[in-house]
């Protein structure tokens, strides 16, 4: 097995790690998220830009303006993207929140017929089907009793982050010929200058409130899980198959659950494990791709 391969496999498995981690420190920020992701843009952005220029690597302006409407909606996808993600952490749990979020490869299959000329074939709708039934176990109906209208939100706000995250994807998909640092610092700097003035509208500056454990988590969130993750997460594309990459990056989600049910402790009843299947194993299934029967 070549070096590179392996080196490759261990940037993409600590990145997924790191990934995996997010919810963990956003739960220490009594920021708004509004304010969380704002922050992180910036300093996701700035970490990146020090890093692409430590490695002397030239940003291709030609590239970025053939594909300029493309990253300009894409990136504000991503700013709102992220305000929903961690308002939805804010009323649910982490697991919850995060199975949510990782509806998005459903959504871009369900909308892939009109926005990218795809077919319907029998596995996506089976993976669809099993997705779907998966959100029903993880919306909690079969608990009614320990329901609370907080974890509604919640939900919502985790697919409302799918739903943006999904139009990511599909705006990434129609971008032609651009380097993928290129691409994330671009998408990186228009949702830091979309929520701006988003921020200055809706953020009461006097209300809010600050301490050293939420000072620290802010920072580690926008150098750690953004610029520095992000870096490796696209170094480790160099060696290895897009199919290896798609299946490994649901470490992300799965080490979610873990940190959700052992370490925060946070309440996984019974209904949330047969949900937790169906939606991460659905969606890796619908990476992989089916063997041909030889003629």
């Amino acid at each position: 097995m070549k070096k590179s391969y392996i080196h490759s496999l261990i940037k993409l498995l600590i990145s997924m790690t790191i990934f995996g981690t997010i919810g963990l420190f956003v739960r220490y920020i009594s920021l708004p998220s509004s304010v969380i992701a704002l922050v992180r843009g910036v300093i996701g952005s700035i970490f990146l830009l020090i890093l692409m220029a430590l490695r002397k690597h030239k940003i291709n302006t030609q590239s970025i303006r053939n594909n300029l409407w493309y990253l300009i909606a894409s990136g504000i996808c991503i700013g709102f993207n992220w305000i929903f993600l961690f308002e939805a952490y804010r009323f649910t749990s982490i697991a919850v929140s995060t199975l949510c979020y990782y509806m998005a490869p459903v959504f871009v299959i369900l909308v892939s017929p009109v926005f990218l000329k795809e077919t319907l074939n029998f596995k996506k709708v089976a993976c669809i089907v099993c997705a779907l039934i998966g959100m029903v176990f993880i919306s909690g109906v079969f608990n009614l009793k320990d329901f609370k209208i907080s974890e509604l939100k919640g939900i919502m706000f985790g697919l409302l982050a799918a739903a943006l995250y999904a139009s990511v994807m599909i705006f990434n998909k129609k971008m032609i010929k651009i380097d993928a640092y290129d691409k994330t610092v671009f998408q990186l700097i228009i949702s830091a200058l979309t929520l701006i003035p988003y921020c200055l509208l809706t953020v009461k500056y006097k209300e809010l409130s600050f301490n050293t454990v939420g000072i620290f988590a802010l920072i580690f969130v926008g150098i750690v899980h953004t610029g520095f993750t992000y870096f490796l997460y696209f170094g480790s594309m160099d060696n290895l198959k897009a199919q290896t990459v798609a299946v490994l990056s649901y470490l992300d989600p799965m080490l979610a659950v873990i940190i959700s049910a052992f370490l925060l402790k946070e309440g996984m009843t019974w209904h949330i494990y047969p949900g937790t299947i169906l939606i991460l194993g659905s969606a890796i299934f619908l990476e992989i791709p089916l063997k041909r029967r030889k003629q």
